[in-house]
């Protein structure tokens, strides 16, 4: 079975002039020419994704959407009438969003925080700006410690809430954010503490030491650059060392920690010193 508005793997099961056929099951699902890989050929599988045309044919593509059914993000409103407004995909296609799932009047040029479903009644694609019904934390599907994708929700008091995984609700706190953050910004993170009531803590970039070892050789390198010397240590402030080297305080530390136990760096009064190679 087909799922329309995702990725399908689908087999060629015919080349006509003007593109190929996959196998949808009941349907045959045109992969136009335009999209068609050098060297594909009948019988070979091909990941593509599936959407409806303005004749509601199922057509497939290589490109890739901004979003797939289930997931949120910013898209830039194309056209708006009586009945509602169309947003960019990213494809050959452009979405609905009808009058009432809009939270105020759409017009060309906005940019929205839209999520993505299938319409019960058309079957087609739809998007809808009313999120909150779609997200719960009642339910969990996250734990503490788990990498996840974050989308950038509301800006509040104390940091930012964000949407996990297109499902739950989270805060980043304001602590935990070195750099402005725009509404609809996509970025890693992962599960820092889930509280009782199921409310999510979350922090952005890789959990811990993980993230280490790659951040060792990044300051290694900037420190060859730089006759071997930064004016930067485990006294600097955050926002200092988030602008330089574009990481926290806290994995700064971890990092610098790391190098010094290896005997490759060493600290002055005012920064830190590189020592290999003696």
């Amino acid at each position: 079975m087909v799922n329309v508005g995702q990725y399908n793997t689908l087999k060629v099961i015919k080349a006509v002039d003007f593109g190929m056929y996959l196998d949808g099951g009941a349907d045959e699902i045109l992969l136009p020419k335009r999209y068609v890989p050098e060297g594909l050929k009948v019988d070979d599988e091909i990941n593509v994704f599936v959407y409806h045309d303005n004749e509601g044919r199922l057509i497939a593509t290589t490109d890739k959407p901004i979003a797939a059914v289930g997931e949120i993000a910013m898209m830039e409103v194309s056209d708006a009438n009586p009945s509602g407004a169309f947003v960019k995909w990213g494809i050959m296609k452009d979405v609905f969003v009808p009058i009432s799932l809009q939270e105020k009047r759409m017009r060309p040029g906005d940019r929205r925080l839209v999520m993505l479903f299938i319409d019960e009644q058309t079957g087609r694609v739809t998007g809808t700006e009313k999120i909150d019904k779609y997200l719960t934390n009642y339910e969990l599907t996250v734990a503490e410690n788990d990498a996840v994708d974050l989308v950038v929700f509301q800006k509040t008091d104390i940091g930012y809430k964000v949407i996990i995984n297109s499902k739950h609700l989270g805060v980043i706190h304001s602590n935990e954010v070195f750099r402005e953050l725009e509404i609809g910004d996509k970025l890693k993170g992962f599960i820092k503490h889930i509280r009782p009531d199921n409310k999510i803590d979350v922090s952005p970039g890789v959990k811990g030491y993980t993230k280490v070892p790659q951040e060792e050789e990044r300051i290694l390198t900037l420190l060859r650059q730089n006759s071997g010397y930064l004016p930067y240590n485990d006294k600097s402030g955050p926002e200092d060392i988030y602008a330089y080297f574009g990481m926290s305080k806290k994995t700064f530390k971890m990092t610098l920690g790391a190098l010094y136990k290896k005997r490759l760096i060493s600290f002055t009064q005012t920064g830190t010193k590189l020592e290999e190679g003696d």
